[in-house]
């Protein structure tokens, strides 16, 4: 098999602790003490002669004591002093080297460590030279690329196997014998292992194991895997977070019960209460069929910015109308029970803020109106956003405000555990959108028909028949009154009563911020995540609102044109024209400081998750009947 091999890691390491090499092994810093004179070394130091003993020996002043070397392998800030990362053996072994270099040899090695931590060296092989090491009980293996165990190359010695974060994906070969000493197995982080293996984790392989990490898994079957766990008699503690099956709502009170011997469970220690709490739920078996309730919570939004300008509020007859709503999106696990009265489409607010652009011209659109004046949209949320985004959900539509306030609340229920672990895994994304509605005012073309009213107007024009028409005129007056009258007053108030009709263009939508939030800590065991996402303060647009102002400028100066021409201007006119000038520069100023004098708030919205989970039996019990 290629790649590296457990025991040629331990060799590279312990390389690198230099164990031959200065303040280590023997040299000309210690080799006085290992020469096979035991004669007394003398030296000259100026006039006289000078000695230092040492035992039975003498040690020159080129040498070092073994205090000094064993200090430059402890002190912090030494360049001998080892990293932080490694283990106590390795700190030991290194001040033996100082002490007593001349046993560092292989043999020594093999039967010195108990302990081999190989965690991150790209191991992808348990190899048979492990077995050199007669003494070895605990080996950590962690984070590297193992796929494939070998039990027959594990000293039959071995207490601790930590495999967390490797590529383990059957235990068969493990389980062919297993090591008969052990009695803590970690397999962490294996996300290929799953319920397929629950057969090889019985008393049966592991007579003396008490601590289990099977966390982070593809397990999905508890019932199954509990009645295996179930015949491991010395079993302890256990951890099984990070599985399909932990998101079950009475995961945790299921496996309490029926493990009566457990001590602890994941990251908690089983209380006497809690365990009387649960006690006779796992007679039950059909409530693990339960579904699983995820409760998703949108508070207030803040920091969007005032989408009407002092220019926007000045209107023609022939103006838009332009309708503003927002609303906060999230993403949800696939595999969801959606009810049938359930709606995941956006909807445009009831109360929207409309403001009127000053523009001339009407392009081209849909023949949608309302009967309010703004057009009414039912439209997927999932044509808005990428294609590979699914079960995509959205607040309801409201207009602006400082704060706006959503309370929404959504019960999401599902009963697909892997997916919902895949999406705890990847959190969620959190985005306010912004949608912008353009209105335009449908202009009625009058259709003349032979009526009444129509020759007269047709013959109001005529010289020779102006007795007939101011006849008519007076019978309209007198006919005022009636209701179904044609009479040109009557026709003047007809058209004020109704409002004008419109036809809107599709609507503009507009990411005005979005973020990830992690839900990792849901996976983890917590049930409550409360966050706030803040995605910093958003920058208005100030370039439209300054050519809407020059537009206006120089419509100002081509009437100016238009009158010079024609004649002379009055006074009056310019001293308009001078004042409207004057207004437009007070308006400027006090602008500018306003924009100074506010602080900027940042776009931040309250978000929060909860994964319901059962506390009790009686909460179990308890919630058929509620539903009956």
């Amino acid at each position: 098999m290629g790649g590296l091999s457990a025991s040629d890691a331990f060799w590279t390491h312990l390389r690198t602790l230099c164990l031959d090499q200065f303040p280590c092994g023997t040299g000309s810093w210690n080799k006085s003490r290992f020469s096979q004179r035991k004669a007394k070394a003398t030296w000259r130091f100026g006039r006289r002669q000078m000695s230092v003993a040492l035992g039975d020996q003498l040690i020159p002043p080129t040498e070092e004591t073994v205090e000094a070397l064993t200090e430059y392998l402890r002190s912090p800030g030494s360049p001998w002093a080892l990293p932080p990362n490694c283990i106590p053996e390795d700190q030991q072994l290194r001040e033996l080297a100082v002490r007593t270099p001349q046993v560092i040899q292989d043999s020594f090695i093999f039967s010195y460590f108990k302990s081999l931590w190989i965690v991150n060296r790209g191991v992808n092989e348990i190899d048979a030279n492990l077995l050199k090491f007669p003494n070895l009980e605990e080996l950590i293996l962690s984070a590297n690329h193992i796929s494939w165990i070998n039990s027959t190359n594990l000293p039959p010695t071995l207490k601790v196997l930590e495999l967390c974060g490797n590529e383990v994906d059957c235990l068969k070969d493990l389980c062919a014998p297993p090591p008969p000493e052990l009695q803590h197995l970690g397999l962490g982080h294996n996300c290929r292992l799953g319920s397929s293996q629950e057969d090889y984790l019985t008393d049966a392989f592991w007579p003396k194991l008490v601590s289990l990490d099977l966390s982070y898994n593809n397990f999905t079957d508890l019932l199954g895997l509990l009645s295996k766990l179930r015949t491991l008699k010395k079993l302890r503690v256990l951890v099984l977070q990070g599985n399909p099956l932990a998101l079950m709502p009475g995961y945790r009170g299921f496996t309490i019960d029926r493990l009566p011997k457990l001590c602890a469970l994941d990251d908690g220690i089983i209380t006497p209460d809690e365990r009387h709490s649960f006690l006779g739920i796992s007679s039950n078996p059909a409530l693990l069929l339960e579904d699983v309730e995820v409760v998703v919570t949108i508070g207030k939004v803040r920091g969007i910015p005032n989408p009407v300008g002092s220019e926007d509020l000045e209107s023609t007859p022939e103006s838009p109308v332009v309708t503003y709503s927002y609303y906060v999106t999230y993403e949800f696990a696939r595999g969801e029970k959606i009810n049938d009265g359930d709606n995941t489409k956006v909807t445009v607010s009831q109360n929207p803020i409309t403001i009127v652009l000053d523009t001339g011209c009407l392009p081209a659109g849909p023949e949608t109106t309302g009967g309010n004046g703004v057009m009414a949209l039912d439209v997927p949320l999932k044509s808005d956003l990428p294609s590979e985004m699914e079960n995509v959900y959205s607040t309801l539509h409201k207009p602006w405000a400082e704060t706006i306030e959503y309370d929404y609340r959504k019960e999401h229920v599902t009963k697909d555990l892997v997916a919902l672990k895949a999406y705890l895994l990847a959190g969620t994304t959190v985005a306010v959108v912004e949608e912008k509605i353009v209105s335009w005012p449908v202009i009625v073309t009058p259709v003349e028909t032979p009526s009444k009213k129509g020759k007269g107007k047709a013959e109001k024009g005529k010289p020779e028949k102006g007795k007939k028409e101011k006849g008519k005129g007076e019978k309209g007056k007198a006919e005022k009154g009636k209701p179904k009258d044609g009479g040109k007053g009557s026709s003047k108030k007809k058209k004020k009563a109704p409002s004008p009709e419109f036809q809107s263009d599709p609507p503009v939508l507009k990411t005005l911020g979005s973020g990830p939030v992690s839900l990792q800590s849901l996976l983890a065991g917590e049930s409550l995540l409360t966050t706030v996402c803040d995605f910093g303060v958003l920058i208005t647009e100030l370039k439209p609102q300054l050519s809407a102002l020059k537009e206006k400028d120089g419509k100002k100066g081509k009437n100016k044109d238009k009158k010079s021409k024609g004649g002379t201007e009055s006074a009056a006119i310019r001293k308009t024209a001078s004042a409207a000038k004057g207004k437009g520069r007070k308006q400027e100023s006090p602008r500018g400081a306003d924009v100074q004098a506010i602080q900027p708030v940042p776009l931040t919205v309250e978000f929060q998750i909860q994964h319901l989970k059962w506390k009790s039996a009686s909460q179990i019990f308890i919630k058929p009947k509620v539903s009956t």
